[in-house]
């Protein structure tokens, strides 16, 4: 298996370091609900866990939430709200959108206040060997005691720092990051060797691998966004405090949701929104919409899009679960699975792999109707899209009760819509077609209708 490495920018051979392989997933931070950008990372580095069960593999895989935080502390001062109470809000939120992709839970889900102790000792460690220090009850890092530091991002730190001025009150470098930060009025704190505060951002990762996975992993995934500074830093403060490098043996990075342009002003609406959007979409629908992209690329975020996906897993249900053909003759799956693994041991990639599946739907579909016995093949498309988390169950119907002749009238104003060039119209009252079960099609002027 080929997996993208971005410290060394290349496709590498993908070799654990024991017979279980540690992964660490950057989490998110609770002061709001998901949006589909987080669903993106979910669903990908829950398809590279699931792949990698599929290949013989055991995985630990840890995903953390940021439970302290500038935003939360915002947040619960704008609800006037305990800070408390915002986190396990939107913990609760993130755990609803996250069953309702079908992204499976990670072995450990640790938080940042809940492994204070560990984040403390291992700042205490990176004084001790003089890759950071003390200061008004804060704790920096020194970045240049790492003479390696910018190795994945590419920065160079006097580049970096050129036209910047150290505003935080007498730091030995302006590059040095907080560790610890001392306490604020009417913030939350904890006790510390230091005084009381919290810790920096970049910290509670390394000190929650280093707990839960151990001071060397084997693949640490988060958004492209995170590459700097955040994951450039975790690099630097745990080669220093472990001595060990790599801390990580591969980085995988997934792309980030394209959201700009009028598409998702005029069709989206809230359905950025996870939880919003799986009242109207089923949960494969976004996985496929997602997966159709290859992990490091920028899918755009489009309504239209992921109602093609609906469509398009529809098309995977019928042929699985069209009536079996008793038949002395039967279609091999096998080449199919082969496309399939090849595809997905080219770092994950998840189009290519999608195209097998559709090919191999469509190739039962013709031999059926030849004779041919196909429920190897199913079997087949239902262990793959498995793989790939999805669950080929018919989404719910969210609009019920449409009498023939309200369907009549929503298709006459769409087609009202279309005449007049109101594009986002028309689309809308096809979403609530859709959504209420009923399939149309244009030909010739017409369109007609069937209730799925």
């Amino acid at each position: 298996m080929q997996l993208y490495n971005s410290l060394t920018r290349t496709k590498e051979e993908f070799k654990p370091l024991g017979d279980e392989v540690k992964m660490y997933v950057c989490g998110v931070t609770v002061y709001d609900d998901s949006h589909l950008g987080h669903a993106l990372s979910s669903i990908v580095f829950d398809v590279l866990d699931r792949y990698l069960e599929f290949s013989g593999y055991k995985v630990k895989k840890v995903q953390n939430f940021t439970d302290v935080d500038d935003k939360i502390i915002n947040r619960a001062n704008a609800d006037e709200t305990p800070w408390q109470v915002i986190t396990e809000k939107y913990i609760e939120s993130f755990f609803q959108s996250a069953d309702g992709l079908n992204v499976r839970r990670a072995t450990v889900h640790p938080r940042a206040t809940e492994d204070m102790p560990e984040i403390i000792e291992l700042i205490e460690r990176l004084i001790d060997k003089k890759a950071a220090y003390e200061l008004n009850g804060s704790v920096y890092y020194r970045v240049r005691s790492k003479s390696d530091y910018g190795k994945l991002s590419g920065q160079n730190i006097d580049e970096m720092l050129e036209g910047t001025r150290n505003e935080e009150g007498g730091k030995e470098d302006p590059a040095d990051f907080a560790l610890w930060k001392a306490v604020k009025p009417d913030e939350p704190n904890w006790d510390s060797p230091w005084g009381p505060g919290r810790p920096g951002w970049h910290i509670e990762c390394s000190a929650m691998a280093f707990k839960h996975l151990g001071e060397q992993i084997d693949i640490h995934g988060g958004g492209l966004d995170l590459i700097f500074p955040h994951h450039e830093n975790e690099i630097a403060q745990s080669e220093s405090a472990s001595g060990k490098a790599p801390f990580s043996g591969v980085w995988m990075h997934n792309g980030l949701l394209r959201t700009t342009g009028a598409t998702m002003s005029k069709s989206l609406g809230n359905a950025f929104n996870v939880n919003a959007a799986l009242e109207v979409f089923s949960s494969d629908a976004i996985r496929l919409w997602i997966l159709q992209s290859h992990y490091r690329t920028n899918p755009l975020l489009d309504k239209k899009l992921i109602g093609d996906a609906e469509r398009s897993m529809r098309r995977i249900r019928q042929a699985v679960e069209a009536e079996p053909v008793k038949s002395d003759k039967s279609l091999d799956p096998e080449p199919f699975k082969r496309r399939f693994t090849e595809a997905m041991d080219d770092d994950l990639n998840t189009p290519q792999a999608l195209a097998a599946i559709f090919d191999l739907c469509r190739k039962m579909n013709r031999t059926r109707s030849d004779g041919n016995d196909v429920s190897a093949a199913a079997a087949l498309v239902r262990e793959l899209t498995g793989v790939l988390g999805m669950t080929l169950e018919a989404p719910p119907q969210k609009s019920e009760g449409l009498s023939d002749s309200e369907v009549e009238a929503l298709i006459q104003q769409r087609k009202d819509a279309r005449a007049e060039k109101r594009w986002a119209d028309a689309d809308a009252v096809r979403d609530q077609l859709d959504a209420a079960g009923i399939l149309i099609s244009d030909t010739g002027g017409e369109t007609a209708w069937t209730r799925s």
